[in-house]
C-alpha cells in the first residue's frame, strides 16, 4: 500500500458504521441533538459505548455526518426543476416529490428540521454554500416563468417556503398528523392530492401563454 493511502474499511467496519449511522438518526429524530445520548445510539444500534467511539468521536461527528449525507438527498428536488420543462408541472412535480421524502425520510425531515430549530450551528455552511445558490438560481427561475406567463405571479421565494412547509408537515409532525386523522393509510395520497390541488389553484395563470 503506498505511503499515505487510506487503508479500506473491513466489511464488519462497514456495517458497524452503517448500524451507529442508522441508530443514531433514529434518535436524533426522537429525541433532538440535545436530548440525545451516546448511550442511547449505542443502546439502539446494539453496541457498546466504547464501540461507537471506535468510529465515531463523539456525539457531535456523528450528526454531522448524517447531516452532510442528509444535505444532497434533500436539495434534489429542487435541483430537479427543469429550465427547459413546462413551468406548472414542473412546480407540482416538485411538490409531489417532497411529499413523497415526507413520506418515505420522516426521520431524516426531523432531523433537518431539528438543526434549523437550533440555529444550524452545524450545518450553516451547507445552508450558504450550497442551498442559497440553489434557492437563488431556482427561484430566479421561477421568476421568469412568471414573467413571461406561465405563472401567476407571487413571490417565488415564499412559494418555495410554502412548499416547504406544506409538505414537511407531513414528516415533522407526524405524531399530531396520525391522532387527528382517522385513516393514516389515505393520508399520504389525500396529502399530495390536496397540496397538487392548493398549488395548481395558486399559480395556474388566468390566462396561460404558449412557451
Amino acid at each position: 500500500m503506498p505511503d499515505g493511502a487510506a487503508k479500506k474499511p473491513s466489511r464488519i467496519q462497514t456495517r458497524n458504521r452503517r448500524r451507529i449511522l442508522d441508530a443514531a438518526l433514529e434518535v436524533f429524530s426522537r429525541h433532538g441533538y440535545r436530548g440525545a445520548t451516546l448511550d442511547q445510539i449505542a443502546a439502539e444500534a446494539g453496541l457498546s459505548k466504547p464501540n461507537i467511539l471506535y468510529y465515531f468521536d463523539g456525539k457531535e461527528e456523528i450528526h454531522v455526518t448524517l447531516l452532510n449525507r442528509l444535505m444532497d438527498t434533500w436539495l434534489d428536488p429542487l435541483r430537479a426543476l427543469d429550465p427547459d420543462g413546462d413551468p406548472l408541472p414542473e412546480i407540482l412535480e416538485y411538490v409531489r416529490r417532497k411529499v413523497g421524502m415526507a413520506r418515505d425520510l420522516p426521520r431524516e425531515s426531523r432531523l433537518f428540521a431539528g438543526e434549523i430549530i437550533q440555529g444550524a450551528p452545524r450545518i450553516r455552511p451547507h445552508l450558504e454554500a450550497g442551498l442559497r445558490p440553489l434557492f437563488d438560481e431556482k427561484c430566479a427561475l421561477i421568476g421568469r416563468w412568471m414573467d413571461a406567463g406561465h405563472l401567476r405571479p407571487v413571490d417565488p421565494r415564499h412559494l418555495v417556503f410554502s412548499i416547504w412547509a406544506t409538505t414537511q408537515h407531513y414528516a415533522d409532525f407526524s405524531a399530531q398528523v396520525g391522532v387527528l386523522l382517522a385513516d393514516t393509510d389515505a393520508a399520504d395520497a389525500d396529502a399530495e392530492q390536496y397540496l397538487v390541488t392548493l398549488f395548481t389553484r395558486l399559480l395556474e395563470p388566468a390566462n396561460p401563454q404558449s412557451r
